[in-house]
């Protein structure tokens, strides 16, 4: 697992994107762009829907990615143990203690004027429309730590709801 030290920071700009990957942007756009920032390409594809991204030196899999039909990157899912460190202001998303994250995220919620905005989904994830991202858990060893699911705003309505959302099943299933 990396240590924070070791993370790339990435912003997370709400329904817009997530360090340098802009949602929209084509397969080849996102992997040139992974390739060029973490130095990672793809391991797993799935024509037109997803790619996970692996570390050549390591076997990392930092980043999980998700398109749309029409082709454009909808949903960004960043691994908790390998994934750069995306923020939110000061808040630190990736690889945290989900309880910790849950009332610091709520807090950040309440001081936007958001805090209806919450919701969880039945896994117990927190998210929310309002932003486009949803806090799934993801099991590190013996501890769960914090995997976010960014999505653009055609994909937002209902982010936090595994059955009705838009975020693939696939992601839903990973690390349950």
């Amino acid at each position: 697992m990396l240590v924070e030290t070791e993370r790339q920071r990435w912003p997370f700009v709400p329904l817009v994107g997530v360090g340098p990957l802009r949602f929209g942007m084509s397969r080849d756009q996102v992997v040139d762009q992974v390739a060029v920032t973490l130095g990672a390409g793809p391991e797993f594809e799935t024509p037109g829907d997803w790619i996970t991204f692996s570390d050549p030196n390591s076997f990392a899999r930092p980043l999980t990615t998700y398109f749309s039909a029409a082709g454009g990157l909808a949903c960004v899912a960043v691994d908790a143990r390998h994934g750069p460190q995306v923020t939110l202001g000061h808040l630190s998303l990736v690889g945290q203690v989900p309880s910790k994250l849950e009332e610091e995220f709520s807090d950040h919620m309440s001081a936007q004027g958001l805090d209806e905005a919450i919701r969880y989904s039945q896994f117990g994830d927190l998210g929310t429309d309002a932003l486009g991202v949803v806090l799934r858990a993801q099991r590190v060893g013996d501890v769960v730590l914090s995997r976010p699911v960014f999505v653009v705003r055609e994909w937002a309505d209902m982010v936090w709801d595994a059955w009705e959302g838009t975020i693939p099943m696939k992601e839903w299933h990973v690390y349950c």
